[in-house]
């Protein structure tokens, strides 16, 4: 399958020209307990990059909801992982995701992975997810994203404390990593 393609053909959809990297992997996958986590969720897999990494090191009895909007890229996330125990594969819009959990029985999610160019969303878009994105996650959950500027973080601040930025040059384009909570969430 190619990325670029699949960017040129949706330039607002698919965020990037080119698969992230493993720095950028390791770093969005960083602060999640996976020895503890009883659900995580994916908005915006595309080729798989963080699925695998999240499928690597998730326990069995950890679900995985992931959402892909983009057909092609659900059809070859759904033929790769939907045999595999707890992991659930759907296509459609991250602001479906309390029609998805409610479909399999998940009450809130630890972890909410986002690959989405928030960026290139329309804002009213944007805000739609965010606040499904709060609505779902529990109150010491957390909300990590990547993006390659930090011009929406004013949105994101609507909704998030902010825990944590950092910067992965070694990805095409390089990308900060956000870590959120809940505002007034537990630390931890």
């Amino acid at each position: 399958m190619n990325f670029l393609v699949e960017y040129l053909k949706h330039p607002f959809k698919v965020g990037a020209v080119a698969p992230n990297s493993k720095y950028l992997t390791r770093k969005m996958t960083a602060s999640i307990s996976f020895s503890k986590a009883e659900c995580i969720i994916e908005y915006g897999s595309g080729t798989g990059v963080f699925t695998e990494e999240i499928i690597r090191q998730k326990q069995e009895n950890t679900i995985f909801l992931i959402i892909e909007q983009n057909e092609t890229f659900y059809l070859n996330l759904y033929k790769k992982y939907h045999n595999l125990k707890n992991v659930y594969v759907c296509h459609g819009d991250a602001r479906q995701v309390s029609g998805f959990m409610k479909q399999y029985q998940i009450s809130q999610a630890d972890y909410i992975i986002s690959g989405l160019p928030f960026t290139s969303l329309p804002n009213e878009t944007s805000r739609q997810i965010l606040k499904e994105t709060n609505h779902v996650l529990k109150k010491t959950g957390k909300f990590i994203t990547f993006q390659y500027t930090l011009w929406e973080k004013r949105i994101f601040l609507k909704f998030f404390d902010i825990k944590s930025i950092s910067f992965e040059a070694r990805n095409l384009p390089p990308a900060f990593v956000l870590t959120m909570k809940k505002k007034g969430g537990k630390k931890s």
